[in-house]
């Protein structure tokens, strides 16, 4: 992979310290990956960060490369203070949603506005948010208090809000974890969960939230076995799942990537993790540690982004590029409305 080609290859890595150094310049200029994530390591100052997304991008020559971040409030945010608000986690208005619902979705639109706006003034513009997992009693607390709820239809109605308060100030959301995480009894960054819940309970309460979100530009796939859907491969490299469930029965039409691929559900080397995540289905894969040795494995195996891969792209764009009009043109209507 060369970065003369112009098609990028299908993934997003993540960088080492809080400035690019001139071993990763070299390698992501080579290798032109898709876009780039920012963990915890990456962030200072706002300066430093917005420095380092302009650095991200001039490695590839590409002002539209997706830089991504988990901002998601409580205890999954890469941006704290004393620079950045500390947001309240999901459980949080999953309390208010009980008491009121309509209060919870005003509050968390307004939320995830603001962190929007955080996002968007370091030219950051994909959040890994919302996590759209129902979490079920004594499953592992990896999703916890990051649900928004323990129903699929409050989990659906919250997850709306956050969405689009995330494209109102132009930040695309990724909905995760597909086709569902909230059954997973272990740690997923640890081992590979097993769920044996029949598909018929999976349909009932894990996917309903991905189906009425399944118009969200981006998702990310979960390192969870479905006994019910197929045996043998987690969502990540199944194909079945990604074909049947995601893009079937979910409906799911978006960009979609992997999760990290060096988590430790999954098994073999790095190159076969991006060779079976991809010809699965998944559009791109997600590496994050920024460890060097392991994305030059995955650089030897990737492939170009395909045109589908492409197309859902620039749909995603097109969604945020209306959802930004929209929004401009409903606070000048309101601004009319006062001043008449």
């Amino acid at each position: 992979m060369s970065a003369n080609n112009p098609i990028p290859a299908a993934a997003i890595f993540g960088c080492a310290g809080l400035t690019l150094s001139e071993d990763e310049r070299r390698f992501f200029a080579r290798v032109n990956p898709l876009g780039f994530i920012l963990f915890a390591r990456n962030v200072d100052t706002p300066d430093q960060v917005r420095d380092l997304v302009r650095q991200l991008r001039d490695s590839v020559g590409r002002d539209d490369a997706p830089v991504l971040i988990d901002q998601e409030g409580g205890r999954v945010q890469r941006l704290r203070p004393p620079h950045w608000r500390k947001a309240p986690p999901g459980a949080d208005f999953a309390r208010l949603a009980e008491r009121d619902r309509d209060a919870a979705i005003h509050a968390l639109h307004l939320n995830y506005r603001l962190i929007g706006q955080e996002l968007a003034e370091l030219g950051i513009d994909v959040d890994c948010a919302p996590v759209l997992d129902v979490p079920i009693p004594g499953a592992h607390d990896v999703i916890g208090d990051r649900a928004f709820g323990l129903t699929a239809d409050m989990v659906a109605d919250l997850g709306r809000a956050v969405c689009d308060g995330l494209l109102d100030q132009g930040v695309l959301p990724v909905i995760k974890h597909i086709p569902g995480h909230g059954r997973a009894m272990v740690d997923s960054h640890l081992a590979l969960p097993v769920v044996e819940t029949s598909r018929a309970q999976l349909e009932a309460q894990d996917f309903p939230p991905f189906i009425a979100l399944s118009d969200q530009p981006w998702a990310m796939t979960a390192h969870v076995v479905y006994g019910a859907l197929d045996a043998d491969a987690p969502a990540t490299t199944s194909a079945k799942v990604i074909g049947e469930i995601i893009r079937g029965v979910i409906g799911f039409e978006g960009f979609l990537i992997s999760d990290d691929l060096s988590m430790k559900a999954l098994g073999g080397d790095f190159a076969s993790r991006t060779t079976a995540s991809l010809e699965a289905g998944c559009d791109a894969v997600l590496h994050c540690n920024g460890d060097m040795a392991e994305m030059q494995a995955i650089a030897a195996a990737v492939s170009p982004l395909s045109e589908i891969a492409r197309e859902r792209l620039a749909r995603g764009q097109r969604l945020k590029r209306q959802a930004v009009a929209l929004n401009k043109d409903e606070a000048a209507a309101e601004i009319a409305r006062l001043l008449t």
